[in-house]
């Protein structure tokens, strides 16, 4: 294979010199020179890119692990690069890459997270003769001062007695706390759609802060949906950006569960939407399997060319890639990605999705390549000890297609 690409070259290369020749006697060197340079400069990249990949292939520490890769050309749309490609493996967090993906093609950039604020009864006086109803939404950016704008809303219309209860609605999601394959050891985000500060004491805070403020609660505190009769007292959005941002640059585990759960109440619905792409980009979601948003579970698999192909998806949707895009960490710049790749040609210009759980190290995003054309990418090493191990590789790898 390598000895072809060196006769392609010296092919090129000696097209170029004869074409230079022949045209400078014409007047016409400059536009022909630029042609063939353009040529020769994507040849000698991409020759030299695999010899660079090959030999980051040889390390040893594929020797006692093994490491799923997919290098794709979104310019000239080809593969640069595979290698167990197909392997399905676990993906730690670059799950929710997958997961933002789903969730920008299946909601739109402009969707925003609800928690509601309603009641029943009526409001005699400075006395509410009815309950309060607070409807979660699975927001995980309320917190202390959200909570400060309910007890607001209830005070602005008046009111200091509740006659009636306090409830909490948390029927935007199944009663499952706890994601499937997760592990019982693991520090787990709180899976409630009602939550402050990321903690599940949402109907605790609201009631004390309530009497702090000088309201008298006659009522007790329980868990019930929202009658249809219920009037809105007060609703806090939150657009998805905010959201996707806090999830994709620092790989926050309840942020991105929050999102999982905005497609669907079961984790059974929310496949669905997975799956759909699944089949868009042309693959079988048989051979796939989706178990949370945040990859935390053990039983999540996915492969480099899943993940390449989603990628490529976004990439096909300007809905989906701006922000998605934009939300990814940055080589050597913020997020997960902030101490890798400093000092090389990869810093600034990788933006992607890290991926760590124990044995298993991860990396799908997006580059330049110094031949200008946009290159998306995944990495998954797996029965790595250390996870340093891990992104040390897939830093190489970054590197090497950075350079020119």
């Amino acid at each position: 294979m390598m000895k072809i690409k060196k006769i392609c070259l010296l092919f090129f290369l000696c097209v170029a010199t004869l074409n230079c020749v022949a045209q400078g006697s014409n007047g016409n060197d400059s536009v022909t020179i630029f042609s063939q340079d353009s040529i020769t400069l994507d040849v000698l990249w991409e020759d030299n890119v695999l010899y660079r990949i090959e030999d980051i292939m040889n390390s040893n520490v594929l020797k006692t692990s093994i490491v799923g890769v997919e290098i794709y050309d979104l310019t000239d749309d080809k593969v640069i690069y595979a290698c167990n490609e197909r392997q399905t493996m676990r993906p730690a967090s670059t799950q929710k890459m997958l997961t933002a993906v789903t969730a920008l093609d299946r909601l739109g950039g402009d969707y925003e997270y609800k928690t509601q604020l309603c009641y029943t009864g009526e409001i005699d006086g400075r006395t509410l003769l009815g309950s309060l109803y607070c409807i979660g939404g699975f927001d995980p950016a309320f917190n202390g001062d959200d909570m400060e704008s309910f007890v607001s809303a209830v005070r602005e219309v008046g009111i200091d007695t509740i006659q009636g209860n306090i409830y909490a609605d948390l029927s935007f999601k199944d009663g499952d706390r706890l994601g499937e394959g997760w592990c019982w050891d693991d520090d787990n985000p709180t899976l409630t759609p009602l939550m402050v500060d990321k903690k599940d004491n949402f109907i605790q805070r609201f009631t004390s802060l309530l009497r702090q403020r000088g309201m008298v609660l006659n009522g007790y505190t329980d868990e019930q949906r929202t009658p249809s009769s219920a009037k809105q007292l007060y609703v806090l959005t939150r657009p998805i950006n905010q959201i996707l941002n806090r999830m994709m640059k620092n790989s926050d585990n309840t942020y991105a569960e929050s999102m999982f759960y905005q497609l669907g109440r079961s984790a059974k619905e929310v496949k669905t939407h997975y799956n759909n792409i699944i089949r868009k980009v042309g693959l079988n979601p048989s051979d796939y399997y989706v178990a949370d948003g945040s990859g935390l579970s053990l039983y999540n698999y996915v492969s480099p060319h899943e993940e390449v192909a989603f990628l490529r998806y976004a990439f096909e949707n300007k809905n989906i890639f701006a922000p998605l895009y934009l939300s990814m960490p940055v080589a050597g710049v913020d997020g997960t990605l902030k101490k890798r790749m400093r000092g090389t040609d990869a810093e600034g210009n990788v933006r992607a999705k890290t991926g760590t759980v124990t044995g298993v190290s991860s990396l799908a995003g997006y580059l330049y390549a110094p031949n200008g054309h946009f290159i998306c990418f995944s990495i998954i090493n797996m029965g790595v000890m250390k996870a340093s191990t891990g992104r040390n590789f897939q830093d190489r790898l970054c590197e090497a297609l950075c350079r020119p």
